[in-house]
């Protein structure tokens, strides 16, 4: 590990990520429901997420009757 690394693994201890469960139906716990681990949300709104997953990509999920997803601190 190069300083850089450890730089970064000591940041990530004192950053917030979320889990974030989105179902597309009002039901949870089927086998349509996604999660993501996220960094940083961008923009919610109800018929529109924007975050970064943990991966630093940006992630975009619309709905066209609204979002059904949970927030949970981690």
């Amino acid at each position: 590990m190069d300083i850089k690394e450890i730089w970064l693994k000591i940041l990530s201890y004192f950053s917030t990520r979320y889990k974030l469960t989105v179902s597309y139906n009002a039901v949870y716990g089927d086998a349509d429901d996604t999660t993501y681990i996220v960094r940083k949300f961008l923009k919610k709104q109800p018929k529109y997420l924007k975050f970064l997953n943990e991966d630093k990509e940006v992630v975009e999920i619309r709905g066209a009757e609204g979002l059904n997803y949970k927030i949970e601190e981690l």
